[in-house]
């Protein structure tokens, strides 16, 4: 439907610039050496100026180019006395736009007055179609008669009054007697009428004579009457025709021109077919008919062009083609060429796109079975696939994967800020690399996180299984990671009362992994960039992608070793023996970063050693606050400080029997809020852990801990 409108739109341009000449007269409308134009008004045969140059006398027009300099006028007959000007002729229509003549009356006259609109023995009349009879003054009656030599019958009759909102009335209505009154034209060949006043209202007889002088201006302003002969649309045009008339009533009638239109034939009484077996038939052009005048106009025949041309019937070669009639066609087709091939470059870009949107649908219908079957390989419970689902189209629709809207990423994946349709403010995680381990580190987030349900782990929304590597939409925690709220370019950081508790919150998410979700869960990648803060200072743990989930019954599995340099457990990386302590060394770390604020990736001592070597070789020789945040020394308590620096030495032992559980981390963090336990109470905690009681002998069990990490790969 568009590109069939398309080609119409074109169609229709070509023609209209084609056609501004289809109405030019064709060049031959006159015989030849005969002028075949007055001014700006064109003189077609059967018209003529001169003999030989029109059909009869009838036909007969005078141009007057003596006009003071103005352009010539034509006249009909021979331009002396009561003549009428021709405005236009229409061979087409068989019809002559002339200027109409106007009659005034006045009180003092009520008898029959005869009215010659054109004198007798003229192929003219007026035209019924087209013309009305105008009355405008006021309190009359007006009758309209026919002359007696025809049957002396009166055709019409209309009157007029005028109130006192008669000016607004003619100025803003039409002629429906207020103040004029107008009825048609009668059918059958009108030339000449007669026409008679009664007066209704309030006669003002003073002034008034025995002759029918019209000098008076006082009764012609007050009761006088106009008759004209008027083209009907002329006067429908927001009744200009009425404001005339009404100057005319005060006397200022020159200059003012009325047109009218009359009708003209052949051979009165006539048809066609009688006219063609005479001498003096008219249609004489090729491609020329001959039509019967229409009923109530001019009686006899008329000629016109065949359908397809134009011109002039009345002379030999004058109905032709239209002169632009192969410019039109060559228009038409080239508007139709350009039209066709428009549509054609839409039908053929619409494939182009409905092929890359069903091939784009069938690759997305092949990921989603590709990734829902690995989905379900992972989850325990079947049904959360169906529940978690979101659809490409309205994650695309959300961000994008816009750069201005990337929140943060890591080796897993980078993540986007999106807005689902229910302006729901989420996180979009999407792979960096298309490679089966980044697809199945996505699959098992989705079934590591559908399995948690705790405040301190960032929430899984659902996925989105119609990519190759899954998206996976979160809960959006808007104030960044621990990390970037750790090392920042001043002096203060965290809060210390605040660092202690989200300690605690990590500790106690990574307790309920260990022990309290369906099947024991090591996070194998725990780290500050991977700790979200929301608005609250609330940790979240997020970034499940290296998971892995343990039966109960094991202790531990083989698998290749997976994390981030600074954090990860020695003894996993040489063993790749993977268990619970491996999270506990991790968060061992997190410890000292919070103490210390310094970067376990990139901080290392004046001698190259590690950050967390060089933590323990501090607190072994009981110099720990060389290293320690002067935030924490000047806001946290000496015997808190001391016992959290105390659990993180335990959770980086060596080895990982010695590293206590998380839930005992949990519990003594927990403590160390809500009691004044002294540090040398808390000595306790260590003897159970089975930390040697000799100072002498833990140092030396630190320093020998110290060099064995120095070498770690980096």
């Amino acid at each position: 439907m568009p590109c069939l409108l398309l080609v119409v739109v074109a169609l229709l341009v070509a023609v209209a610039t084609t056609t501004v000449a289809a109405d030019a007269p064709a060049a031959n409308i006159a015989l030849p050496g005969c002028e075949s134009k007055c001014g700006s008004v064109d003189i077609p045969y059967p018209f003529g100026t001169t003999p030989d140059c029109y059909h009869r006398p009838g036909f007969l027009v005078t141009c007057n180019s003596s006009n003071n300099g103005h352009e010539p006028k034509l006249f009909l007959g021979s331009g002396l006395g009561d003549e009428r000007q021709v405005l236009h002729i229409s061979v087409q229509n068989s019809t002559v736009l002339i200027s109409s003549k106007v009659w005034f009356f006045n009180v003092c006259n009520t008898t029959m007055t005869p009215i010659t609109v054109l004198p007798a023995g003229r192929p003219y009349v007026l035209s019924a179609a087209w013309n009305r009879l105008v009355h405008t003054g006021c309190g009359f009656n007006a009758s309209s008669w026919t002359p007696p030599e025809a049957d002396d019958r009166p055709f019409n009759t209309c009157s007029s009054s005028c109130p006192e909102d008669t000016p607004q009335k003619i100025r803003h209505g039409r002629c429906d007697g207020y103040g004029c009154c107008e009825v048609p034209i009668p059918t059958g060949g009108l030339t000449s009428f007669r026409a008679q006043f009664r007066w209704t209202g309030k006669m003002r007889t003073a002034g008034c004579s025995s002759s029918n002088s019209t000098t008076s201006s006082r009764w012609i302003a007050a009761d006088a009457s106009v008759v004209a002969v008027a083209r009907e649309w002329w006067h429908d045009g927001n009744n200009r025709f009425m404001l005339k008339m009404s100057l005319l009533a005060v006397g200022h009638a020159s200059g003012i021109v009325i047109p009218a239109i009359l009708d003209w034939a052949f051979d009165n009484s006539s048809t066609c077919e009688e006219a063609a077996q005479g001498s003096h038939y008219v249609c004489i052009s090729k491609h020329s008919e001959c039509v019967n005048s229409a009923v109530g106009s001019a009686h006899g025949y008329v000629c016109r062009c065949q359908r397809g041309y134009q011109g002039n019937p009345y002379v030999r070669d004058g109905c032709e083609r239209p002169r632009n009639g192969r410019r039109l066609r060559a228009g038409i087709i080239f508007a139709a060429g350009v039209g066709i091939g428009m549509c054609l470059l839409i039908v053929v870009f619409g494939i182009i796109f409905a092929t890359k949107k069903l091939k784009a649908k069938k690759m997305r219908e092949h990921f989603f079975k590709q990734n829902r079957g690995l989905l379900l390989q992972q989850l325990v419970d079947k049904d959360i696939a169906e529940r978690m689902i979101f659809s490409l189209e309205e994650l695309e629709a959300t961000h994008r994967f816009d750069k201005a809207r990337i929140l943060g990423g890591g080796g897993h994946g980078t993540v986007y800020k999106g807005i689902l349709s229910n302006q729901h403010v989420v996180a979009i995680k999407r792979s960096k690399l298309v490679i089966q381990r980044e697809i199945d580190g996505f699959i098992n987030e989705v079934a590591i996180l559908s399995q948690i349900n705790h405040r301190n782990v960032v929430k899984l929304f659902g996925c989105c299984l119609e990519t190759e590597v899954p998206l996976l939409v979160f809960e959006f925690i808007q104030n960044g990671t621990l990390y970037a709220h750790l090392h920042v370019d001043s002096p203060l950081s965290i809060p210390w009362k605040d660092r202690i508790r989200i300690a605690f919150e990590i500790s106690s998410s990574l307790a309920y992994l260990h022990s309290e979700a369906s099947i024991s869960i090591v996070h194998r990648d725990i780290k500050t960039s991977n700790i979200l803060i929301d608005g609250h200072l609330t940790a979240k743990v997020s970034d499940f992608g290296a998971s892995r989930g343990l039966a109960i019954d094991q202790t531990g599995v083989t698998t290749a070793v997976q994390g981030t340099y600074g954090y990860l457990d020695p003894e996993y990386f040489y063993t790749k023996r993977l268990t619970e302590k491996s999270d506990v060394y991790s968060y061992g770390v997190i410890l000292v970063e919070l103490l210390t604020r310094k970067k376990p990736t990139a901080d290392m001592s004046f001698d190259g050693v590690s950050l967390v070597a060089y933590f323990m070789l501090l607190l072994s020789k009981e110099r720990l606050s060389e290293i320690l945040d002067p935030q924490v020394i000047e806001e946290g308590k000496h015997d808190e400080v001391m016992q959290v620096a105390g659990i993180a030495a335990l959770c980086l032992q060596m080895k990982g029997d010695d590293r206590p559980t998380m839930r005992h981390v949990e519990m003594r963090l927990q403590g160390i809020q809500s009691s004044k336990n002294s540090f040398q109470e808390n000595v306790e905690v260590i003897k159970m852990e089975n930390v040697e009681d000799n100072i002498t002998t833990r140092r030396y069990s630190m320093e020998r801990e110290i060099l064995s990490s120095t070498t770690l790969p980096r």
